[in-house]
């Protein structure tokens, strides 16, 4: 298939610039595979959409303040996304304006937190390597702002108000420049009830990359490749997730993120073992799942592949009407927005 396959007419006001009042307050949107129908109802209700013995999978990644706002050498105000630790100090990142950063350039993004351009790299990205009076963690986090994605718009000069929403309720392992944003709408209640119903949950962990901001850049998708992902399944979640596949259990993934760690996963070892790697695997069409049964996932960007990735799990048809619905009905989109579930 083409990537002009996975376009829809998207008005600009259904994105959405704010978190739901309420996390699950949101709307979902339930994608049944067999009868290629849906129906609408708010996330709140998702355990009652759930079925006894299902096995909840979610990605406990934290998102830390990736975004640095600093001032060169000359007086320029500089904006540094920090995409990819490569040591202690040393980040591989994107710039704006990238052109007024020159080798051996240096930023200062506030007491105590500096850095210096060490190299020039492809796509627009640099290497710099970071100076501190203390752990360098430690200063990003207080000079670090939510690293949200382009199309939600905040003022550099407000407060960062989005540290707590843009964040799951479960989120433990510090390393992700993006929230996992279907898990966005849990909270401790919902989590309760789906237990309390029968439903066990297990956690994994990728750290979202640059990769889910990336632009699909070929027209045909199988030349197209998803950057890597770090990601880890200790042994009891690869315990859990083994039994859960031999009684013939439903395993339902929360987040693309998730997906792709499990598929992952799975078509390396044959089952699902315990180990730290990277996500390499690409989901285009023609890909069989082997680790997921059902999906909880936000709407997605056209064209994206993470739009792929949900249509070759649902089926193009139905989840290209399903995006036509979610539009029509004036659901909210992308990582703040709405979700929708596909079993």
């Amino acid at each position: 298939m083409k990537l002009s396959d996975y376009y829809f007419n998207l008005p600009e006001a259904l994105i959405a610039q704010k978190p739901a009042e309420k996390r699950a307050g949101s709307r979902l949107l339930r994608v049944d595979r067999m009868s290629d129908s849906f129906s609408d109802h708010l996330f709140e209700k998702l355990p009652d959409l759930l079925c006894v013995g299902d096995l909840l999978v979610l990605n406990n990644t934290k998102v830390f303040p990736a975004r640095l706002l600093g001032i060169s050498e000359t007086g320029a105000n500089i904006e540094v996304f920090l995409v990819k630790k490569i040591s202690t100090n040393e980040w591989q990142a994107l710039a704006r304006p990238g052109r007024r950063l020159r080798v051996g350039k240096r930023v200062v993004f506030g007491e105590g937190l500096s850095a210096t351009v060490t190299a020039k790299l492809a796509a627009g990205m640099i290497k710099l390597v970071f100076e501190s009076d203390g752990k360098i963690d430690d200063l990003i986090d207080v000079f670090g702002r939510t690293p949200l994605p382009p199309y939600i718009k905040r003022d550099n000069e407000s407060l960062d108000t989005d540290r707590e929403r843009y964040q799951t309720v479960y989120a433990k392992n510090r390393g992700a420049i993006a929230a996992p944003t279907a898990g966005l709408h849990f909270t401790p209640d919902i989590l309760r009830l789906i237990r309390h119903k029968g439903i066990d949950l297990v956690e994994v962990t990728l750290h979202v990359g640059y990769g889910t901001f990336e632009p699909i850049r070929s027209a045909d998708l199988s030349d197209h490749r998803v950057l890597p992902e770090q990601f880890e399944i200790v042994e009891e979640a690869a315990r859990v997730l083994n039994r859960a596949k031999r009684d013939g259990r439903r395993i339902v993934a929360v987040g693309t993120t998730t997906t792709r760690a499990l598929e992952s996963n799975f078509a390396r070892n044959g089952c699902f073992a315990a180990e730290a790697a990277n996500a390499e695997l690409t989901i285009t069409p023609g890909y069989r799942f082997n680790a997921v049964d059902a999906l909880l996932t936000n709407f997605h960007l056209p064209r994206s592949s993470l739009l792929v990735l949900t249509s070759v799990f649902g089926g193009h048809e139905l989840i290209m009407n399903a995006y036509r619905h979610a539009v029509a009905e004036r659901y909210r989109f992308y990582s703040y927005g709405d979700c929708m579930l596909i079993a």
